[in-house]
């Protein structure tokens, strides 16, 4: 078990390290739509992981558990997290591989993740009952929005293979 793992978490960080995620100045452009690698790379993970989960539920594998969707903690969770992304220039994982490349603005940017999460943590009890249960509407999948699995999963197709063909279309293309 232990060599899966390994191997997944080494080949997830060769893979990031080369579509050029961990580099802060390749992420720039990505947010600044003018290079469309990274997002391309991002959705086509997304469509690949959901094919996969798909397949495992298929044969009964899978043990996936479906957390509550919470409205505003959602959101707010995705303003702080995407506002850490752009200042650092990295998410958690690319995070990760960057301090593996080294890069030291890596490692300020996992040492500032480990606060954020110190924080959330220490914040916790007081968070949970003002932000997360007001706007809890329970477990929400892209499935049960469509009424049946095989649909949800064709929608999330279309639509993150739409998105890689939109991004490819209309963002810039600079070189490096």
């Amino acid at each position: 078990m232990f060599f899966l793992v390994f191997f997944q978490v080494f080949f997830f960080g060769f893979i990031i390290q080369r579509i050029g995620a961990t580099n802060p100045h390749k992420m720039a452009k990505a947010h600044l739509m003018k290079d469309p690698a990274i997002p391309q790379f991002m959705l086509l993970a997304i469509v690949f992981s959901a094919i996969g989960l798909f397949g495992l539920q298929a044969t009964g594998i899978d043990k996936t558990v479906i957390l509550p969707t919470s409205l505003v903690a959602t959101s707010l969770a995705a303003i702080i997290f995407g506002m850490g992304w752009g200042l650092a220039g990295y998410c958690p994982g690319t995070c990760w591989a960057a301090m593996g490349e080294g890069r030291m603005d890596a490692v300020f940017a996992f040492f500032g993740g480990l606060l954020g999460t110190a924080i959330f943590a220490h914040f916790h009890e007081w968070i949970i009952p003002r932000l997360y249960m007001p706007t809890n509407i329970g477990r929400l999948t892209l499935a049960d929005i469509a009424g049946n699995k095989y649909i949800g999963l064709i929608i999330l197709l279309i639509l993150f293979i739409g998105g890689v063909w939109t991004i490819n279309k209309y963002w810039g293309h600079e070189k490096n």
